[in-house]
């Protein structure tokens, strides 16, 4: 039996399974000034996998390019959900971020667990 193709597989599924976390991680803390890490990363993996003759480290190499190339445009977008509030925002770089109306995004006051407690 040839398992080439399902080793490829599995890892490119974990593959981009490692990469959403790692782009909200990167978005909270350093916002979307990254991306030119990324490009380059990528960049250089998708060079490096045409130079790697063996299939599965070549196949999964390229994986890694195209996910880094991916997660650019993934940065930005996790930019604007956490603008619309759909994901945390970094208290720390407030001023990075304008909701919709063009207005400082208003984050819930509310320091309780229950999700039906009154707002202060």
């Amino acid at each position: 039996m040839y398992f080439t193709g399902l080793i490829i597989a599995v890892s490119t599924f974990l593959i981009i399974g490692l990469f959403h976390p790692l782009v909200i991680k990167t978005e909270y803390y350093w916002g979307t000034r990254p991306w030119i890490a990324f490009l380059l990363a990528g960049i250089a993996c998708i060079i490096g996998s045409l130079c790697i003759e063996e299939t599965i480290a070549s196949s999964l190499v390229g994986v890694v390019g195209a996910s880094l190339l991916w997660s650019i445009g993934e940065l930005f977008e996790q930019k604007k959900r956490v603008e619309k509030g759909w994901f945390p925002m970094n208290p720390k770089r407030k001023d990075q971020y304008q909701t919709m109306d063009g207005s400082e995004p208003q984050r819930s006051t509310n320091k309780s667990n229950k999700p039906n407690a009154p707002r202060a």
